[in-house]
């Protein structure tokens, strides 16, 4: 199920978000180039303050494939350095200059708190709005679970300790996501091959 893996995993990031590694790096470089730790921390918050603000938002009136929230997004395919990426970036590390790691944790405390709630009593045929699209609840849900399974590892990664254990029904609905992702990218023989054939493995199946 979606929604505890979700929320589940939620809880996992806030406590890494809460980690004093996080203050004591804030203005810090982190693994992934151009953000700082906070704004990768900024970043990983998001994902939970701004799922509260958007499941409080009016519901949208139409879904798309959730294979085509992310086919349809220029920063899926367009590198680091793109526009819709340096824009990304830009947004996370204005919002960390402007907060502290303390406050960060209380907010993303304050919104799981309500979302443990709210989240449950998401109706199935919810359309959550998101500007040029809407998504069914669930899939909005899911796609906000990749980004915290990634964005935890890479946080950790930052803050040089191991990567907290992850629920496994997060783990596993991220990387079917992701292996839908791939196989779009680079079609399925590639895939196939990157795990199956090592001698016939391409150089990446990465899907993002």
């Amino acid at each position: 199920m979606i929604r505890p893996a979700f929320l589940d995993t939620a809880e996992v990031a806030a406590a890494l978000v809460r980690s004093p590694a996080v203050d004591e790096r804030w203005a810090a470089p982190s693994a992934l180039p151009g953000f700082t730790v906070g704004g990768l921390a900024r970043h990983l918050a998001n994902q939970v303050t701004r799922t509260l603000t958007l499941l409080a938002d009016p519901p949208g009136e139409s879904a798309i494939p959730v294979l085509d929230h992310f086919t349809g997004a220029g920063w899926v395919t367009s590198g680091a350095g793109s526009a819709d990426n340096a824009a990304i970036l830009r947004r996370s590390e204005d919002a960390a200059a402007q907060t502290s790691a303390a406050v960060l944790a209380d907010e993303v405390d304050a919104a799981l708190a309500e979302l443990r709630t709210v989240v449950p009593a998401q109706h199935p045929d919810r359309v959550v709005d998101l500007g040029r699209w809407g998504l069914a609840v669930d899939d909005f849900l899911l796609t906000r679970l990749l980004e915290l399974v990634v964005h935890t590892d890479d946080l950790a990664v930052s803050l040089d300790v191991p990567t907290p254990d992850l629920p496994a029904a997060a783990t596993d609905a991220t990387v079917q996501l992701l292996a839908r992702l791939a196989v779009w990218r680079h079609g399925p023989l590639p895939v196939l091959r990157a795990l199956t054939r090592q001698e016939r493995a391409p150089g990446s199946v990465a899907a993002l």
